[in-house]
């Protein structure tokens, strides 16, 4: 699986770390963001750039990382088709990708520990839509899926 994965400097010590572990692990990168850990490279020029890869189907997820993670949330999701969840425990990194099928995972370098984003991280990329839930729960999900997309046309088209 190829993954996009980016950062600010506020989440580049988060960014290596997690780097680290998706290569060991055999995924290929695609990496924006700073080169080094006093590269200030903002939030706002980082997002669209991991956005456009999903767009562009170069990258099946994303990971990205600011302070928070709600910057790099909000500029990613303004992006059709793109679907990014800032969450903040590997409970919710697991469910973004089972409920709401989110293709992009935000989180705050300020706020999780290495150990925690590499347990987010890896629940993120095993969980697959839907996978799990009953059956009146997948089809009201797909139904979900079909009537955001929707909206997202009234938006962008």
């Amino acid at each position: 699986m190829k993954i996009v994965i980016g950062s600010d400097k506020s989440g580049y010590p988060l960014r290596k770390e997690l780097e680290a572990h998706l290569k060991e692990a055999g995924y290929e990168l695609i990496v924006y963001g700073p080169k080094d850990a006093e590269e200030a490279v903002p939030f706002y020029e980082v997002a669209p750039l991991a956005a456009k890869e999903i767009q562009n189907s170069n990258a099946e997820r994303g990971i990205l990382i600011c302070g928070t993670g709600m910057g790099m949330s909000q500029v990613a999701n303004k992006f059709k088709g793109v679907r990014a969840a800032c969450v903040e425990n590997a409970y919710s990194a697991k469910m973004c990708r089972i409920i709401n099928d989110s293709n992009i995972l935000c989180m705050g370098g300020w706020m999780i520990a290495p150990t925690l984003g590499i347990q987010m991280v890896d629940e993120f990329l095993a969980a697959r839509f839907t996978v799990g839930v009953e059956e009146w729960r997948k089809a009201w999900l797909e139904n979900a899926k079909k009537e955001f997309g929707k909206l997202e046309d009234n938006i962008y088209g």
